[in-house]
């Protein structure tokens, strides 16, 4: 599985494909941080549904 991964980026990086703009790394990079991001938010929602569940049953 990742020699076809290792494969597809050494073809990337090729010589004749440079031209294409920028590089496939900081794509990469960006893609990563974005998911990173979601994960956060979703961990942050899920932690204020959750404490609001456990308030609907009590009396304040």
């Amino acid at each position: 599985m990742f020699e076809k991964l290792w494969t597809r980026i050494a073809l990337l990086r090729a010589p004749d494909e440079r031209d294409r703009g920028d590089s496939p790394v900081p794509t990469a990079i960006i893609i990563a941080g974005l998911a990173a991001a979601a994960g956060a938010v979703v961990l942050a929602a899920s932690g204020l549904v959750d404490s609001f569940m456990g308030s609907i049953g009590s009396t304040p």
